[in-house]
């Protein structure tokens, strides 16, 4: 136990030891560590140092370079400050001198403007004094001088505007109404037509008188059927072997006509039979309309018309204005259109086409209260026309506005079919009225002596006194006259106005 005891002792002792030599190690070994981290450290120390001072050192030259750069911007500036300052000086000592030379100026004009006042004072007397001398020489004031020369030069001056007036006048007519006639009469002669006027029928005539109260009938029941059938009143009085047929619609007219005629003629009236007669004489009218229509455009050469638009060209065949057929107004017109289309060099199937519709407004089934231009531009835009020939519809009457060159020939073309002598009837009241308007228009002149309305009124001759219109005058008056009459009366065609002026000297020998 002993010996293990002192084994015991002996291992403990030497542990000890042993613990004590590897702690002396450990603190040599980490002194060591330390300095060696002590030595690292100042190491990074003097290079991080280094870096500072080169990076401050950097800074600072930027920093001065940037100072420089704005040290040069600002002396630059100042400079520019300078000379802007100098050239500041320079002109307002310049303003100054100039003002300087300005007053002096004004000075020198202020003596001037008194000098010249105090010989404007003297000329006015002087010429005051030369005025009244002149004034008690001739016998008139000065007034009076002045208006008998404006008076003189006034009518001088009236006298040679209008002798002007007529050398333009009289050039413009050798020009250019030379070529515009020419065309219009070619026009003419080359479209060669029946006479336009053929009155609507409205009497049907009978045999006897017999025949009367067949159409009558039993208490009236064949009239009264025949009447509600066709829309046509029927007048029978005491008319010898005639019966009127009164109606706004032609064509029911026709229809009554030929119904009558029919019944008549098969002996057989009775309200079963008129039905039937009038139901087969309206579809035969019907067919002939068409019939008509498409026979007209074949006739004129027109293609790719629409069904509608030639039925209405075949009810023009009914219609009548002012006493001339439509239709053959239509077709007049149509004709005149192309002619003078192709004289001046445009198309004449269009200007044909539009010539042929421009009336189609008259003939609607259903008849609103525009103007029958207006309705027929509208029908035409419906049935797909060219915007030529719509317009050419529309603006025949003024009522809009041309467009393009067919339309003023459609225009004119109207006029010449409707205004030459026989081609339409007129009332004679209005005829009479017409005509007395005329001649009274050009005699609440001064200096005319008479007038006289010819040729149907297509002339007024106005004749005035030679003591009291001068020969300028006439020409004037005559120019007066035409605007004052187309501005206030409405008339076919134009109207020639000759102002007639003559000196007549008469002595007799005995």
């Amino acid at each position: 136990m002993d010996n293990f005891a002192l084994l015991i002792v002996a291992f403990a002792v030497g542990g000890g030891v042993w613990a004590l030599i590897s702690t002396l190690l450990l603190r040599r070994k980490r002194k060591k560590i330390l300095s060696e981290a002590e030595e690292k450290g100042e190491i990074i120390k003097k290079e991080k140092l280094l870096q500072a001072k080169e990076k401050f050192l950097q800074m600072k030259a930027e920093h001065e370079k940037a100072v420089q750069e704005r040290n040069n911007n600002i002396a630059g500036r100042e400079n520019k400050i300078k000379q802007k300052e100098n050239e500041i000086n320079r002109k307002f000592e310049e303003v100054q001198r100039k003002n300087n030379e300005l007053s002096s100026l004004k000075e020198n004009l202020n003596n001037q403007l008194q000098v010249v006042s105090k010989k404007q004072s003297e000329l006015d007397k002087s010429l005051a004094q030369h005025i009244k001398q002149l004034e008690s020489v001739a016998g008139l004031s000065a007034e009076e001088a002045k208006s008998q020369l404006i008076n003189s030069l006034r009518d001088e001056a009236k006298s040679e505007a209008l002798s002007q007036i007529k050398d333009v006048i009289n050039e413009a007519k050798l020009t250019a109404n030379k070529e515009a006639q020419k065309i219009v009469i070619e026009t003419i002669q080359r479209t060669a037509t029946e006479h336009a006027i053929e009155n609507t029928v409205s009497v049907f005539n009978l045999e006897n008188e017999e025949i009367k109260g067949r159409i009558i009938g039993r208490e009236g029941r064949n009239i009264r059927t025949l009447e509600s059938l066709t829309g046509v009143e029927i007048i029978i009085d005491d008319s010898p072997d005639a019966i009127i047929l009164s109606g706004f619609d032609p064509v029911r007219r026709e229809i009554a006509r030929l119904s009558l005629h029919k019944l008549v003629t098969d002996g057989r009236i009775h309200p079963a039979r008129i039905e039937e007669v009038v139901a087969k004489t309206q579809k035969q009218i019907e067919q002939e309309i068409m019939e008509v229509g498409k026979r007209t455009c074949i006739d004129l050469g027109i293609l790719n018309m629409s069904n509608e638009l030639t039925r209405m060209i075949g009810k023009m065949k009914y219609r009548s204005s002012y006493g001339q057929n439509l239709l053959q107004h239509a077709r007049e017109t149509a004709n005149l259109c192309a002619t003078m289309a192709a004289e001046l060099g445009l198309n004449p199937k269009i200007a044909k086409r539009a010539g042929l519709l421009h009336d189609i407004g008259k003939v609607p089934d259903n008849e609103p209260e525009l103007p029958h231009a207006i309705i027929g531009m509208k029908l035409a835009e419906k049935y797909k026309e060219s915007p030529e020939v719509c317009n050419a519809i529309g603006s025949h009457h003024d009522e809009i506005e041309m467009t393009n060159l067919i339309s003023p020939i459609v225009q004119v073309c109207d006029a010449i079919s409707g205004a030459r002598p026989g081609a339409r009837r007129e009332v004679v009241e209005a005829y009479i009225n017409r005509l007395n308007n005329l001649e009274s228009l050009a005699l609440s002149y001064p200096g005319v002596v008479k007038t006289y309305a010819i040729q149907a009124g297509r002339e007024l001759r106005v004749i005035v006194g030679a003591d009291k219109v001068t020969d300028d005058q006439a020409c004037q008056l005559s120019l007066d006259l035409s605007k004052k009459i187309q501005e206030e009366m409405t008339y076919p065609g134009q109207i020639k106005i000759t102002v007639i002026r003559e000196t007549r000297a008469v002595n007799y020998a005995k």
